[in-house]
């Protein structure tokens, strides 16, 4: 799914557009975010796709949600 990761005030958050969701990452795997999974504040899941470490944000990456076959 389509996932648009951004930065804000209040720390990293994201935006699924097809769900029309937005939630606060409360949690990372990885120190650099990418090529990890991230935790939502909604409980979801997320792996992100590997990228450079200085990739700058807000940036649309395809994210795969555990436990959903898509």
């Amino acid at each position: 799914m389509k996932v648009m990761i951004r930065q804000s005030a209040k720390g990293l958050s994201a935006y699924v557009a097809k769900k029309d969701l937005e939630e606060p990452i409360v949690s990372q795997e990885r120190d650099d975010l990418w090529g990890g999974a991230v935790t939502l504040k909604n409980g979801w899941v997320l792996d992100l796709p590997d990228m450079p470490a200085e990739t700058r944000l807000p940036v649309t990456v395809n994210a795969r949600r555990r436990g959903e076959d898509d």
